[in-house]
């Protein structure tokens, strides 16, 4: 029988704490404590006849995990470091409970700048990536560094100078990197790598004509059914979109490029859950023209397709620098030079694009440090960064709600949400930002 409503001791490094079994049924079923209860959530007696149930760990950090179960508030007096208090809490299972407790549920509206990281690397950002736990990657060249949600540094990736053109996180324990072809070398193309070790798992090949091809991969995409694709550009007919299983790295399929057309060089895909269509968006400067298309893959032909050759656009509107597939809306949402948004109507084949006025946050001439504008869509916000700024839009008009800034870093050459947080990468001072939702007030 359990001992449901009694006190309950534990000795944690020679320390002793009481508490109650229903303070301890709060840290949940997969946590250290759930597995101290039967089926039934009775609480077992200890182990040998004990009063008390022995615990080898560092007691400091116990004190503050158990009054974090009690009040749901997360206190770390001075004593105790951070970090260590972080692995204590991977052990008892209790993380997620500190994640919930140190940042709430992101809205873009709420994010606060929690701190900012130096890169060691040369040169400008090529993209920063947010992870599923809440780490990040960052791309600088031929190097990728590795963060946990800690902000703890890995072992870097060091691709021997071939430059990354991607980055994506399979799962909290592999990324995945596309890189450029080398002539006369044969590497290039994709790789696994553990986020842990920095080592390579396996690569992914392109096969034409029963030969495997050395080839460039630039963009990527993940579907939930566990496919990776990505945009390839070969010496011979390689030319698309390429089809992997994430699981085995096998090539699945090749979505060949039509002539007039552009896939190979593609700088943005985006799976579509709802419609099972890959956007494959070719933007400026890459290409002097820009190419929009779905793809449908069970079908291999493109359902879709936008281009702004012979658009009566100006200049200014002709340069679209991003785009992403708003399905809710059934529209593309697309972004210049100047922040300005626009919409194109993904029921219509080769429609125009509606720019939206309210968008424009910079008038006149453009300053003269790079541009990078991206887009990004979470939880229903739309995201737009300009120079060194992000724009947070809501609602059905996509109204300007708030921006994100800080004083320094320079341009934003790539931003990432994923994790509860918002990765900003700056070019000029080699550094990125990290965002956060503070918890919600307690009444």
């Amino acid at each position: 029988m359990g001992v449901q409503k009694d006190v309950v001791k534990f000795n944690v490094g020679g320390r002793i704490f009481q508490t109650t079994a229903t303070t301890l049924a709060n840290a949940g079923r997969d946590s250290f404590f759930g597995a101290l209860f039967d089926d039934n959530w009775d609480l077992q007696q200890p182990p040998n006849n004990r009063q008390e149930f022995f615990i080898d760990r560092n007691p400091d950090c116990f004190a503050v995990l158990l009054d974090l179960l009690r009040t749901g508030d997360l206190y770390i007096p001075s004593n105790v470091p951070e970090r260590l208090l972080y692995r204590e809490a991977m052990f008892y299972g209790l993380i997620d409970h500190v994640r919930s407790a140190k940042w709430g549920p992101f809205d873009g509206n709420r994010l606060k700048l929690s701190r900012s990281v130096t890169g060691r690397a040369p040169g400008d950002g090529t993209a920063i990536r947010a992870g599923p736990d809440g780490g990040c990657c960052v791309a600088h060249g031929s190097m990728v560094h590795v963060f946990d949600w800690m902000l703890e540094e890995h072992p870097p990736i060091n691709l021997d100078y071939q430059r990354v053109n991607d980055i994506g996180w399979v799962n909290s324990e592999h990324v995945l990197i596309s890189a450029c072809e080398r002539l006369g070398k044969g590497d290039g193309g994709m790789g696994l790598f553990s986020s842990s070790t920095g080592n390579l798992r396996y690569k992914f090949n392109v096969v034409h004509d029963n030969q495997i091809k050395s080839y460039t991969a630039g963009a990527l995409s993940f579907s939930p059914d566990y496919k990776i694709f990505a945009s390839c550009k070969g010496r011979s007919n390689e030319y698309g979109i390429g089809v992997w299983d994430q699981v085995t790295g096998k090539q699945m399929d090749f979505f060949y490029e039509s002539p007039g057309w552009s896939l190979g060089d593609a700088d943005k895909l985006q799976w579509l859950n709802e419609s099972n269509c890959l956007l494959v968006a070719t933007l400026f400067p890459r290409k002097d023209n820009c190419y929009i298309s779905l793809l449908d893959f069970r079908e291999k032909r493109m359902v879709w397709s936008w281009s702004d050759i012979g658009a009566p656009f100006t200049v200014d509107e002709k340069r679209v620098r991003d785009a992403i597939a708003m399905e809710e809306c059934n529209s593309v949402c697309v972004v210049n030079e100047y922040d300005d948004l626009g919409f194109i109507d993904l029921r219509i084949n080769g429609g125009s694009v509606r720019w939206s006025s309210r968008s424009r946050l910079l008038k006149g001439k453009m300053p003269d440090e790079p541009c990078y504008p991206k887009l990004a869509l979470h939880n229903g916000q739309l995201f737009s960064s300009m120079n060194d700024s992000i724009s947070v839009f809501c609602g059905p008009d996509w109204v300007l709600t708030s921006r994100l800034r800080r004083s320094y870093g320079g341009s934003i050459c790539d931003f990432s949400i994923g994790g509860d947080r918002l990765f900003a990468l700056h070019s000029e001072e080699n550094v990125f930002d990290v965002w956060e939702t503070p918890p919600p007030p307690v009444i």
